[in-house]
């Protein structure tokens, strides 16, 4: 199983556009991107290969990496940047299954996998699966279940993509409080890609702060919605992971910061 990080980034990206700040200038002297979020898993014998989260960057993400188009998609939750990327769908596919929750959102008063379908429903190519949280499901020849997760105030729901013993969890967008069944069912896995948008440190300057402290008192979440990038990296130690990246990473972390060994950038590859 090859794992291609396509978008690595938060809804702004980095550099973000129209942007000095010293984050921003070291991205592009760097020649690095963090594009919105999307990753790509393929079956490197088979070729089946599978998309979660369809980024606004999708074109640009697909021909920079030259990765194949996918033969399913996953959608995690309905904000912009892991969802309006689909409507590149467009001539691209002749018929592209996209898999999502099924259970309805009580702020929006439909479930991802009706989101996803009222959406695009010009889109005669793509055909949106309702899946039921908790229970695994198959997509593109790859063993996929959705796992809830907190990031109020939508639904939203990490994914983990088993095939061939080889095993792939993401947080998606996440608190550190993630429900006990979500954490076992992402247990073990030989790579985690974890939700971490800016380090511990910069809780201090958010309006509701930072919380889920480790015992020296770090916050494990920034604010009300994200990890900061101590607590993604506290729940691969939880579950065991084999490998961990922050990804979901903002050009918020100071420059001095920002390029550190365990903060992904688009275009990293793993073999599983």
């Amino acid at each position: 199983m090859r794992v291609t990080l396509l978008g690595t980034g938060d809804t702004t990206g980095t550099p973000t556009p129209g942007c000095d700040c010293d984050t921003c200038r070291a991205a592009r002297e760097r020649g690095v991107e963090r594009t919105r979020f999307a990753v790509h898993v393929e079956d490197e014998a088979s070729g089946d290969a599978l998309l979660i989260d369809f980024s606004p960057d999708f074109r640009y993400q697909f021909l920079r990496e030259g990765v194949s188009l996918p033969d399913a998609g996953v959608v995690t939750h309905i904000h912009f940047d892991h969802l309006d990327g689909l409507g590149n769908a467009y001539r691209l596919f002749d018929d592209l299954p996209v898999y999502a929750a099924s259970e309805t959102d009580p702020e929006t008063g439909e479930s991802v996998a009706e989101t996803v379908a009222r959406k695009y429903d010009y889109l005669d190519n793509v055909h949106p699966h309702p899946v039921t949280p908790g229970e695994t499901f198959e997509a593109a020849g790859f063993d996929v279940t959705l796992v809830p997760v907190d990031h109020p105030p939508l639904l939203c729901y990490g994914v983990v993509v088993e095939r061939n013993g080889s095993k792939l969890a993401l947080s998606g967008d996440t608190t550190f409080d993630i429900p006990d069944a979500s954490l076992a069912a992402m247990r073990d896995p030989d790579l985690l890609l974890a939700d971490g948008i800016v380090p511990a440190h910069l809780a201090d300057y958010h309006p509701r702060g930072g919380r889920h402290p480790e015992r020296d008192g770090v916050p494990r979440t920034f604010g009300t919605k994200h990890m900061t990038m101590e607590g993604a990296l506290s729940l691969g130690d939880e579950l065991d992971a084999g490998e961990t990246r922050v990804v979901h990473v903002s050009h918020f972390f100071p420059a001095d910061e920002a390029f550190a060994d365990e903060l992904a950038v688009d275009g990293e590859t793993f073999s599983l």
